[in-house]
């Protein structure tokens, strides 16, 4: 008996051994087929290093193993949480102001008369064209990263805000009103919660464009975190590093978005219930 509950037990688990499998498929091929181009000779290493390359002067930038990465070796950690530190300082600051400006938009047309045109002026022009006036303002150290996060992470946040709070079922703050709610209380308890799916969309755009532009001014601003060593090995012709250095980026960048992404699981789990609920009438 308990050897056919095992079997079937084994049955049921090839559904998510499959899916796993599916998501692995593709990447592996790529890099098995980057491995043989690479080692065909087509280019010269210098120029197109192999995946085990990479790896390994990612191993050595991460742990020391061989000191291939020179001045680098050992020091990936360092350089990560500079990056990390800003990514998260200028996300943070993004986010507070994208909300508490977006909901006052969304919510009350005279801030919305007053306040959005100037801002929908100001959206368009790329951050990356703000560097110099960044290192004038804040000179060469974390500040202008910190400034160009912050403009590349705050629009997102504040659109999806402002169309989250514009977008609340007006059934629902008819119930507030008549249930005597005063305009505060129906902020809090029901416009907000109303509008976090919007919110947290537009939190996981934004912690990309915080990524990407935190690399940025690294590469321009700032002598530490990984964008700085991409663009120092560049100059030095390792490209090896330069890819150790875009891997990293992506992986904690898709680490920063699977935080977000667990923190609005936990927040809206009662979304979660509601659609559950729905498919099961």
């Amino acid at each position: 008996m308990s050897s056919a509950i095992e079997l079937t037990g084994r049955i049921a688990a090839l559904p998510k051994l499959g899916r796993r499998f599916d998501r692995i498929i593709v990447p592996a091929l790529l890099l098995a087929g980057w491995e043989a181009f690479a080692r065909a000779g087509f280019l010269p290493p210098a120029l197109l290093p192999a995946p085990s390359a990479v790896l390994h002067a990612l191993a050595d930038w991460i742990f020391g193993i061989d000191q291939t990465t020179q001045s680098y070796s050992a020091h990936w950690l360092h350089d990560a949480y500079s990056s990390a530190w800003r990514v998260a300082t200028g996300f943070a600051i993004a986010a507070l102001a994208g909300i508490a400006l977006g909901t006052t938009i969304g919510w009350w047309r005279t801030a919305e008369a007053t306040l959005e045109p100037t801002l929908q002026m100001l959206r368009p022009i790329p951050p990356v064209s703000w560097i110099p006036l960044a290192i004038i303002w804040f000179g060469i150290a974390d500040k202008p990263a910190i400034f160009l996060v912050f403009l590349g992470a705050f629009f997102p946040i504040l659109m999806n805000t402002i169309h989250g709070v514009k977008a609340v079922d007006r059934n629902l703050i008819r119930a507030g009103a008549m249930m005597g709610a005063s305009e505060r209380q129906m902020l809090w308890h029901i416009v907000l919660p109303a509008a976090l799916p919007s919110i947290f969309a537009g939190l996981r755009i934004a912690i990309g464009s915080a990524w990407m532009l935190t690399v940025t001014a690294e590469m321009v601003a700032v002598k530490s975190g990984l964008g700085y060593v991409l663009w120092d090995s560049y100059y030095f012709l390792r490209y090896d590093i330069v890819l150790a250095a875009m891997i990293s980026i992506g992986v904690l960048g898709f680490a920063s978005d699977l935080l977000i992404k667990q923190l609005m699981n936990a927040v809206l789990h009662w979304q979660k219930a509601t659609t559950v609920a729905g498919r099961g009438g």
